[in-house]
């Protein structure tokens, strides 16, 4: 059992964040470097084959974690005995599915009606095996909140993997440079984690702690199994019923929403459900926690979205180039898809942190009865009609889901919703700005375009943040970078 006080636990979470995110913005900086480079060497049509074989790795990849990862995070007792149980676990389903897929491939490429999917797929298998290696130490290092050096691997792997793709593409070798550039960044992200976190596993069969870990995991596999259907189902309607240049063109549209806001979301969820579960018997704790979480993730995701939305038809022109013009509407509908998913981002890690995964896999499973007849309808207008079907989906999801929460943590909808109107606000005149700013510079270069609407959207949105909420930044802002703040060291049951 351990105990932590709440002003360094407060400390601790705010420097893991701040890690985090950093982690965060030098990958997805290295990845949209590396992406503005590829889609002006490749086709969207090897972009397109590739995300065949990437949808069917990360569906399987949900195997592979078994929800067991989150249970090493969660447990607070036998922490060694488990990792290794965990790294035993990871590596013997690694091994398989790198077998199951070499096996499946042919029939995925016919389904598709990509014959050269079928060695694209088979190399990326290997991926599975792989990551067995390093996931643990990864696991180990989120559960101590030492985001500083999960740093490390995280950003070794976005950038050896885009040096890799590009230097490749530039060889000629097409769709083989991304996926070679997803192997070398999966070696690179093993090795920077066991020099991080320097812990020798031992493999190890343990029965019945398994079937404890197993247990706690099983519900959160549901989620997962649930998450990866909503965002890779629409990949898999539109390689099938648009075919691959459509798929590839919904790919890069996507890819700029997921850099800039989805990876971002993911990268505050990892640090937030350890901290939660340092909190599971303080109800209180986990209310203040919660809507903390949700008042400072929407600060940041609202502008991002919005101003993507806003600057599409620039950032597009800029980043991809005038190949990838279909990508715009898309795009447009897809940052406003982000922006509803982040408002209540955080509500997972509750359930997952008091031990009630079950209630986040219904509600999972409740987003995917929406999601499938959404799309299904939507592809048969296209590639915005996928993306219009996404924001309906994800518009219901989250009243649910914010009802579902209110409830169960005993907090007013309206206290909820008080945590969006800052970033709201700043919202409204980062539109107003950066809009003003495009009408103003509509005959300009996209370079200028651009960069007059982001400078002037900035701008808007940080005097309202400043008016509203200065003070409250910048304590936030000396307790991510203060070293004061210590927490005492658990001792395990």
């Amino acid at each position: 059992m351990s105990t932590t006080s709440s002003g360094g636990l407060a400390g601790k979470t705010a420097r893991g964040v701040f890690w985090s995110y950093g982690s965060f913005a030098v990958s997805k900086a290295a990845v949209l470097l590396a992406t503005a480079v590829l889609a002006r060497l490749l086709t969207p049509e090897e972009f397109g084959v590739v995300a065949v074989a990437t949808v069917v790795v990360t569906f399987l990849a949900v195997v592979q974690g078994l929800g067991l990862g989150a249970a090493l995070i969660q447990r607070r007792g036998d922490i060694e005995r488990a990792s290794n149980v965990v790294f035993t676990l990871n590596l013997l389903l690694g091994v398989l599915l790198t077998a199951i897929v070499f096996v499946i491939a042919p029939f995925v490429a016919d389904y598709f009606r990509e014959p050269d999917a079928t060695p694209l797929l088979r190399t990326l298998g290997l991926t599975f095996t792989l990551e067995a290696f390093g996931s643990v130490h990864l696991i180990r290092m989120q559960r101590d909140l030492r985001f500083d050096r999960v740093f490390i691997p995280d950003a070794g792997r976005s950038v050896l993997k885009g040096a890799v793709s590009v230097g490749l593409a530039l060889a000629g070798m097409g769709a083989w440079s991304l996926i070679m550039g997803q192997l070398a960044g999966v070696v690179a992200s093993v090795l920077l984690s066991w020099l991080m976190f320097p812990w020798r596993p031992r493999l190890t069969i343990d029965a019945q702690l398994a079937r404890k870990l197993i247990g706690y995991g099983l519900p959160l596999f549901g989620v997962s199994v649930m998450w990866v259907l909503s965002v890779n189902l629409d990949y898999v309607i539109i390689g099938r019923r648009l075919g691959s240049e459509a798929l590839g063109i919904y790919t890069l549209a996507y890819r700029l929403p997921e850099l800039l806001v989805v990876s971002l979301m993911v990268g505050v969820n990892r640090v937030v459900f350890p901290a939660f579960s340092t909190l599971q018997g303080s109800s209180e704790g986990l209310k203040r926690g919660f809507l903390a979480t949700t008042h400072y993730m929407v600060l940041v995701t609202f502008p991002l979205s919005i101003g993507l939305a806003i600057v599409a038809d620039p950032v597009v022109r800029v980043t991809l180039g005038s190949e990838w013009l279909d990508a715009i509407p898309v795009l447009r509908v897809l940052a406003i898809f982000v922006l509803i998913a982040s408002m209540m981002n955080a509500d997972g890690d509750v359930y997952k942190a008091v031990g009630r995964p079950g209630i986040l896999f219904k509600l999972s499973l409740f987003h995917i009865a929406v999601l499938v007849p959404a799309l299904l309808i939507g592809v048969q207008h296209g590639l915005v009609g996928v993306a219009l079907a996404h924001l309906t989906a994800t518009s219901i999801t989250r009243i649910v889901r914010t009802i579902a929460i209110s409830r169960f943590m005993d907090i007013r909808i309206s206290v909820i919703a008080a945590q969006w109107r800052t970033g709201a606000l700043g919202s409204v005149a980062l539109a107003a700005m950066a809009g003003t700013a495009m009408f103003l510079t509509a005959g300009a270069p996209s370079v200028v375009q651009l960069t007059a609407a982001v400078l002037a959207g900035a701008l808007g949105y940080f005097a309202v943040l400043a008016a509203l909420e200065g003070r409250q930044i910048s304590d936030l802002i000396r307790a991510t970078l203060s070293r004061s703040s210590t927490t005492t060291d658990e001792v395990d049951a």
